[in-house]
């Protein structure tokens, strides 16, 4: 293992900002961001990755070996809930089990662009199907862990089809994966003279949003490690233990799919990461009898941190060694 990249990583001024996040709340410090100035960061994010994905879509063109990891990602998110629903059903209602796997069946879209932007910073090539694969790859899961815990709760009738009927228009339509999905078109359509026209905007201050919205999500995450807490040392092993399972099969397929190392990172990433924005959102509306306490906690003050800061530059090393070898 490359210790001196783990270390590299934890010191990057993103990992530091998170850091900074949670020891202002751990310190009880008043620092704290209005909702709608963390809402246009998230926009911002989502707003520059789409359109730098776009490009390279237009860059590498509509061919299988762009699509192979748009399909492998659509059946992992629609699998993980069902392996999941399964593994934790001695431990959790069906409602809370279908919740979890709806989690770590989605993606967390923040981890993913920490990851493009560790790309970036070592110069490694990665494709604008990779966003397209994130942006696909937050809805099966949903769908999939809503239905799980409507059958086992005896859903049926005219109330459960409205109910999917609303989650499947969250779940396509919804401001994220709408804004993401539309960005990614017109960077293919405009190409090159499209990103050089927005560059200015969508790229050079791109570092700094996300030192923000990172600080944010460090405030909200040292929230959350008290519910956590409360939820038992089952729950919490799991919030770790899952990325790390999730991100081998990840490696594993994206070698069968002969990803280069960049894609290869970004699809072990969106495999081993966790929602906890997309899927609070759905089962909120959809699926009430979910406890928020326990799935929200797992995934932002556990699953997310243990990602950006120690699993991405895990998940490089093994790939670069796996990659390289004869």
């Amino acid at each position: 293992m490359d210790l001196a990249a783990i270390s590299a990583n934890l010191l990057t001024p993103q990992v530091l900002f998170f850091a900074l996040g949670m020891l202002a709340t751990l310190v009880q410090s008043d620092l704290e961001f209005p909702v709608p100035f963390t809402r246009a960061l998230s926009l911002y994010l989502l707003f520059s990755i789409g359109m730098h994905g776009g490009v390279e879509l237009a860059r590498a063109g509509l061919e299988w070996t762009t699509l192979k990891p748009l399909v492998a990602g659509v059946c992992v998110s629609a699998m993980v809930p069902l392996l999941v629903f399964v593994l934790l059903r001695r431990f959790l209602g069906p409602a809370d089990a279908a919740a979890v796997g709806a989690t770590y069946g989605s993606i967390s879209a923040v981890t993913f662009v920490t990851a493009a932007s560790f790309l970036d910073d070592r110069g490694i090539a990665w494709s604008g199907s990779m966003v397209a694969s994130m942006a696909l790859m937050e809805s099966p899961a949903i769908v999939v862990g809503v239905l799980l815990a409507r059958r086992a709760l005896g859903g049926e009738g005219d109330a459960e089809r409205a109910t999917l009927r609303s989650l499947l228009r969250e779940s396509f339509l919804g401001s994220a994966v709408f804004l993401l999905l539309g960005a990614l078109v017109i960077g293919a359509i405009t190409g090159e003279k499209g990103w050089e026209s927005v560059a200015p905007f969508a790229d050079a201050p791109f570092k700094g949003v996300l030192c923000l919205f990172l600080l944010d999500m460090g405030l909200i995450a040292a929230r959350r490690l008290d519910a956590l807490r409360r939820a038992g040392p089952v729950l919490a092993l799991f919030a770790v233990v899952a990325p790390l399972a999730l991100a081998t099969v990840a490696i594993g397929l994206a070698r069968l799919l002969e990803l280069g190392s960049g894609d290869a990172l970004l699809f072990t990433v969106l495999c081993a990461s966790a929602s906890y924005i997309a899927v609070p959102a759905a089962v909120q509306s959809t699926l009430p009898e979910a406890n928020p306490s326990l799935f929200l906690p797992m995934s932002l003050a556990l699953t997310f941190p243990f990602n950006i800061a120690i699993g991405i530059p895990v998940y490089s090393t093994v790939i670069e060694a796996v990659w390289s070898a004869p």
